[in-house]
C-alpha cells in the first residue's frame, strides 16, 4: 500500500470531511482557528470563535481595535489567551493589508516566509492557513500526522517537519483538495481509531507498512 492507496482507504471509510470546520469558511475565521487550535482541543477553540462572534470580533479591524481584556475575554476558551490575543492582532495587522497577496500570487515560498516571521505562528499553523483560506497546495504536518507517518506508513520517528511534508508531496499528487481532504481523514482516523496510546480496529496489522511513493 501506499501513501496515496492510504488516502483512497481513508476517504472509503469516511467520506469527504468538509474542511476546514468552521461557521464562515471566510479566509479571517480559518486564521482565527488555526491560530487558536495551538495546543489546545478544537472544541474550545469553537467556543472561542463563538465567543469572537458574539462580541463582533469578526474582521481585522475589529480584533485590532478591540481592547485587550475584552479580546481576552472571548478567546479564553482556547487557553494561553494572552499570547493567543497577540498573534491574532499581529496576523490582523498583517491581513489589512496582505490578503490580496495571498489570494493571487503566485510566489507560495514567499507567502509562507512572511506568515513564518509573524508573532506565534510556525509552520503547522503557517501551512493550515495556506492550505485553507487560501486554497494553496500545501500538506499540512500535525501530530496526528506523525503519528499516522511513524506507525502506520514506515517512516522514522523524529523527521523534521520539512522533510516530512516533502515525503508526503513528493508521493501525492499537487492538489489542493486533496490534501485538504487528506490531512482532514488523518484527523478523523486518529481521532477514531489510531490513538496515542493504541490502535483500534481500522489501523493496519504490524508489518503492514505504507511506503512513501505513489
Amino acid at each position: 500500500m501506499t501513501i496515496y492507496s492510504f488516502y483512497q482507504q481513508l476517504f472509503d471509510w469516511y467520506g469527504p470531511q468538509h474542511w476546514w470546520p468552521c461557521r464562515s469558511g471566510q479566509p479571517w475565521e480559518i486564521i482565527c482557528g488555526a491560530i487558536l487550535t495551538q495546543n489546545c482541543a478544537w472544541t474550545n477553540v469553537e467556543k472561542a470563535l463563538d465567543n469572537l462572534h458574539q462580541q463582533q470580533f469578526c474582521c481585522p479591524q475589529a480584533v485590532l481595535a478591540a481592547d485587550y481584556d475584552s479580546l481576552e475575554a472571548a478567546i479564553r476558551p482556547a487557553g494561553f489567551f494572552r499570547q493567543k490575543r497577540a498573534y491574532l492582532q499581529s496576523a490582523a495587522e498583517f491581513f489589512l493589508t496582505h490578503t490580496e497577496e495571498y489570494q493571487y500570487s503566485a510566489d507560495l515560498s514567499g507567502l509562507r516566509q512572511k506568515l513564518l516571521a509573524l508573532k506565534g505562528i510556525g509552520p503547522e499553523t503557517a501551512d493550515s492557513i495556506l492550505l485553507y483560506a487560501f486554497q494553496r497546495p500545501v500538506f499540512v504536518i500535525d501530530a496526528y500526522t506523525r503519528r499516522v507517518a511513524s506507525r502506520h506508513l514506515g517512516l522514522p520517528d523524529g523527521l523534521g517537519y520539512d522533510r516530512l511534508q516533502a515525503i508526503f508531496q513528493d508521493a501525492l499528487p499537487l492538489d489542493v483538495q486533496l490534501y485538504n481532504e487528506y490531512h482532514a481523514l488523518i484527523v478523523r482516523f486518529c481521532k477514531e481509531s489510531c490513538r496515542k496510546n493504541h490502535c483500534g480496529a481500522r489501523c493496519p496489522p504490524p508489518g503492514a507498512a505504507i511506503i512513501p511513493t505513489r
